[in-house]
């Protein structure tokens, strides 16, 4: 026996989502389980799979519709005429229309419809993590004239993100005018301390991530060199790479040693020898404005 697996993600532009994704997972698990082969219908951008339309319906038993609101009209008409020899089990899904006025499944575990409701299947669906990776860039610089390289930089961040499985946040430090709806430094500052990597071409998006332990992967886009890794060598923190220095190797060197707990101790460090420098400019400066008042008088 052998069933074809379908869903929202077997047909071109119907807002196939993650829990579907997630819940063709599942039945194909479950399938196995219960001794089933099958093929899973996949539409682009998702590869791997048949195309359903340009299948022999009988090469299968079975056909499983699984997750998502189902209802009677195109392009669900087409699929079920394509497979009408088949018997056809729905798994997962929103009856739209009441049992009693349309149910064209032999065997239906629906999420709900006019006679029950069940929870997601989704709850069961295991799927390990991937790093959240806050992205904070600078815009163009013009006070650095023919040595600002941001774009350079932006395309080294950009392949970095496109070689490694992550999750990117945008975030915008900005707040005259916020391009990712942030209001105040507390809602940048939390933002930030959420993630677990930063990659930054912005000295606050450097010093903002470690002061909250978060790594950070910090690209200096003035060629040779500015604030940035000024910055970072300042306070012993070694991640940082100018634009003029930036390898494929070398980045994802970092980006893996960003993940780690010795990065974090790092991190550490590197926050505290900051804090006590800064306690330092504090004493400093409050002592300077007291002699200047003394003077003033």
């Amino acid at each position: 026996m052998k069933c074809l697996v379908a869903g929202w993600f077997s047909f071109d532009q119907m807002g196939a989502s993650a829990g579907d994704l997630l819940a063709r997972d599942l039945a194909c698990e479950w399938l196995e389980r219960a001794g089933f082969s099958y093929d899973v219908a996949l539409a682009p951008p998702f590869r791997g799979g048949v195309d359903w339309r340009f299948t022999d319906p009988k090469t299968y038993s079975h056909v499983l519709f699984v997750c998502g609101p189902f209802g009677n009209g195109e392009p669900i008409t087409e699929f079920l005429s394509h497979f009408s020899g088949c018997s056809v089990i729905g798994l997962n899904i929103t009856m739209l229309e009441s049992l009693n006025v349309w149910n064209p499944f032999d065997v239906l575990f629906e999420r709900d419809s006019s006679v029950t409701s069940r929870p997601d299947i989704t709850f069961l669906s295991c799927q390990s993590r991937v790093p959240v990776v806050g992205i904070v860039l600078i815009d163009t610089q013009p006070e650095y004239k023919e040595k600002d390289l941001h774009l350079s930089a932006n395309e080294a961040i950009n392949k970095l993100v496109a070689s490694r499985e992550m999750t990117t946040v945008p975030i915008d430090t900005r707040l005259d005018i916020n391009r990712t709806s942030l209001r105040s430094p507390a809602e940048v500052e939390s933002l930030i301390a959420a993630m677990d990597l930063v990659l930054t071409t912005r000295l606050h998006g450097l010093v903002l991530a470690l002061k909250n332990d978060v790594p950070a992967i910090a690209f200096d886009s003035v060629s040779g060199g500015a604030k940035i890794k000024r910055q970072a060598e300042t306070i012993g923190w070694p991640i940082v790479f100018t634009v003029d220095s930036i390898t494929d190797e070398a980045l994802l060197e970092a980006y893996d040693y960003c993940l780690t707990e010795d990065a974090r101790k790092t991190v550490k460090e590197s926050k505290d020898k900051a804090v006590v420098m800064v306690q330092k400019v504090r004493e400093e400066f409050i002592e300077a404005m007291i002699r200047s008042f003394g003077k003033v008088r």
